[in-house]
């Protein structure tokens, strides 16, 4: 097949996925999970449950796919505002701030509590925290932030303390003064 077709083809099959995935966080979030059928999902994305089966098995891969591709935007977004830094202490603020936006705008609690329990996530933490230990690192040869511990340890410190979720941005940014402080900025 000539490419032009092939990347059309993936094209289509990525919207359609897209779409599924989409629509099913969608209902997830206004009517909660234990209403969703295949068969709902696939009258709301305007598809029949055959082609939904060819893309997902059930409607926990769909929610697991779409909370990845969350997430992936989410740690591009940490990634962009790491480069954008002109220090490893601002690019540290800045994806302190990033990450605790993200966290502000977190999905409904039931839904939180079975898309954080699945499996993918425990390996988004670890990138996350090796990716704020590699910042932290870099703060620590730079010499503005003093170290005494581990990057690591250090990473798991602000993340810790971050996790609250700050209500508003203020009370965001205070958060993370607290936290540059207590890593010895």
């Amino acid at each position: 097949m000539p490419k032009l077709w092939n990347d059309t083809i993936e094209a289509h099959k990525s919207a359609v996925a897209a779409a599924i995935m989409d629509r099913t966080a969608a209902l997830a979030a206004s009517e909660g999970l234990h209403g969703i059928t295949m068969a709902r999902i696939a009258q709301e994305a305007g598809i029949g449950r055959a082609t939904l089966y060819k893309y997902f098995a059930d409607v926990e891969s769909i929610l697991s796919a779409w909370h990845k591709r969350q997430i992936e935007t989410h740690l591009e977004a940490l990634s962009t505002a790491r480069a954008a830094a002109s220090s490893p202490l601002e690019a540290l603020e800045a994806v302190l701030i990033a990450y605790g936006d993200t966290l502000r705008h977190r999905h409904n609690h039931s839904l939180a509590s079975v898309l954080h329990s699945m499996p993918h996530v425990a390996h988004a933490h670890d990138h996350l925290q090796s990716f704020l230990a590699s910042i932290i690192e870099d703060a620590v040869r730079e010499g503005s932030i003093k170290g005494g511990a581990s990057p690591v340890e250090l990473a798991r410190y602000a993340l810790a303390a971050i996790q609250s979720g700050p209500p508003n941005k203020q009370a965001l940014l205070r958060l993370v003064g607290l936290i540059l402080r207590g890593l010895g900025a």
